[in-house]
């Protein structure tokens, strides 16, 4: 089976974005995905994740320090099979950024994964339980999503 291509992103790929990189990563060991992440802004460009998405990665047995934050760029929108948007503002910026020929690849994470048009909250303002909560909500749709993938895959 040819490796599907995922990119995730949210606004400054420090706290949601590479935090789902790193469990679908996990999860999907043996499997055949290639995965990245980016943010819709600049402002964390080559930056490691935020400490929190890294303290609560480490408590489930994932790294994720030897991510960078980085920009989306057009060179996504060719790729990558699938871009999933953890917020309706970051799909807007990516609807606004895309040439129509792959605005199909484009879908909110937890509605695309899980059949919930809901938002991945920013935990970025917030404590700890906030990352926990961004955590167990990614990790519940990376398990939808390679259940998914199998399934299309077979």
């Amino acid at each position: 089976m040819k490796p599907v291509r995922i990119l995730f992103v949210c606004l400054g790929n420090i706290c949601r974005s590479p935090l789902a990189e790193g469990i679908l990563r996990h999860l999907s060991q043996g499997r055949p995905a290639d995965v990245d992440s980016a943010g819709t802004g600049g402002w964390h460009i080559g930056d490691l994740p935020d400490h929190r998405s890294i303290a609560v990665a480490r408590r489930h047995s994932i790294d994720i320090t030897g991510q960078r934050g980085r920009k989306i760029d057009a060179g996504d929108f060719e790729a990558f099979d699938l871009i999933f948007a953890m917020h309706r503002s970051n799909l807007a910026t990516l609807r606004s950024l895309a040439p129509p020929a792959a605005r199909h690849k484009l879908h909110l994470f937890l509605d695309y994964t899980l059949g919930a048009e809901r938002d991945v909250p920013d935990p970025y303002h917030g404590g700890p339980e906030g990352f926990e909560a961004v955590y167990s909500m990614l990790s519940e749709g990376c398990l939808s999503l390679i259940g998914r993938l199998e399934e299309a895959g077979s």
